[in-house]
């Protein structure tokens, strides 16, 4: 699981998937959660805009990501 530090409260997922470079623009981000691939906490999630914080884990094709914050 890679961990992936985000220095706000709270950040969309789209954004986040460029935070950490699975996807190059919010186009490729849409596209990736609009196909059902995108997991949030172990549920497919099909809004770019959940927000999601410190704690949650979103899973792109069995690659899992750990959102930290920066305390």
């Amino acid at each position: 699981m890679k961990e992936i530090k985000i220095y706000t409260d709270t950040i969309t997922l789209g954004q986040f998937l460029k935070w950490a470079k699975v996807v190059d623009t919010g186009g490729q981000a849409k596209n990736l959660i609009l196909s059902g691939v995108v997991k949030v906490n172990g549920e497919i999630e099909l809004h770019r805009g959940r927000k999601l914080k410190k704690g949650d884990v979103v899973e792109i094709g069995g690659e899992k990501y750990l959102l930290i914050g920066d305390d």
